[in-house]
């Protein structure tokens, strides 16, 4: 079986199929074009660089184009990089198709369907239960398809149901220890505070960011989607303004991108579970590159730090 790409250590030599996840056009200090690559499988994705890139390469090399590259792995300022010695496009020749290279979640979809579902079920809430299921029916096939972000956690298929579900679990776990909290409002929060990613991205493969993404943004997207869900279903009362609260102020600061802080105690849980999941994923997958006794690649959105694998444990 052929070594993914995260597989490789530096100073090895490759020859393999990969998808372009993103290509970026810059401009060399000698004045000539190159193409910033960025190279995926199913273990992650690496940088590359195309020099002297002409205008056909940026036609053969856009985002979702299957490509064959052979190179050396190389370490550029702390992370790996492919130094490519030749890279061509995949033809109708070729045993190779998009899925091939599609990192995915970890769990089914139906498994993570049943913890959603049950979630939804144990509600007491009417009101949070309705407009939740309704909004979860109305963009299902997405939300079990798309990732939670373009990069730095759950950035695969299938990766904003999988949040979901382990911010479910920890809020269950949670609401033992806290019995004071709105286990209803949590959960409704939980699973529609990013449910509006699935009109701020393009799609599951090489994901980008949708004009409404750019110009309105998943949060204001789903505060607006529920109030729509609250007035068709003929719903009122102050568990929509809570709801919508909860997905407003779910990123907790407002240097972070929140237009409100949480200003109720289940707002406070949502952000702090949102980040501990976003934050483990993080780690996880930087840690799964590294070797014990090593230290891993610097975690942009964790402050630049590296972490260490430990040896023994």
């Amino acid at each position: 079986m052929t070594k993914g790409i995260l597989s490789h250590e530096v100073g090895e030599q490759v020859n393999l199929y990969l998808l372009v996840k993103s290509s970026v056009k810059g401009v060399a200090s000698n004045g000539k074009p190159f193409l910033t690559l960025i190279l995926q499988d199913k273990t992650g994705d690496i940088e590359a660089k195309l020099w002297d890139a002409s205008p056909d390469d940026e036609i053969h090399y856009a985002p979702q184009r299957i490509v064959k590259a052979a190179g050396e792995i190389m370490n550029y300022r702390g992370r790996n990089q492919l130094k490519i010695r030749n890279i061509r496009p995949a033809n109708a020749n070729d045993p190779v198709q998009v899925s091939d290279f599609l990192e995915v979640a970890p769990l089914k979809k139906e498994e993570m369907v049943d913890v959603i579902t049950q979630a939804i079920f144990d509600m007491k809430n009417p009101s949070l239960q309705r407009i939740t299921r309704h909004l979860l029916n109305k963009y299902q096939a997405q939300f079990l398809e798309y990732p939670a972000a373009t990069k730095n956690h759950h950035e695969f298929v299938s990766g904003l149901a999988y949040h979901v579900v382990s911010m479910l679990k920890l809020a269950t776990s949670i609401s033992e220890l806290y019995p004071s909290l709105n286990r209803d409002l949590l959960y409704s929060g939980i699973i529609l505070h990013d449910l509006g990613k699935v009109m701020e991205l393009s799609g599951p493969v090489a994901t980008t960011y949708t004009v409404e993404g750019n110009l309105i943004g998943h949060i204001s997207i789903m505060v607006n989607e529920i109030g729509k869900a609250a007035e068709e279903l003929k719903i009122q009362g102050e568990e929509v303004m809570l709801l919508q609260h909860m997905v407003l102020s779910h990123h907790g600061k407002l240097e972070w991108g929140s237009p409100k802080q949480p200003l109720i105690k289940e707002a406070e849980m949502l952000h702090l579970i949102d980040n501990i999941d976003a934050k483990m994923n993080m780690l996880d997958r930087a840690l799964d590159k590294a070797k014990p006794g090593e230290f891993t690649e610097k975690v942009f959105a964790l402050d630049n730090r590296s972490f260490y694998k430990p040896t023994n444990l």
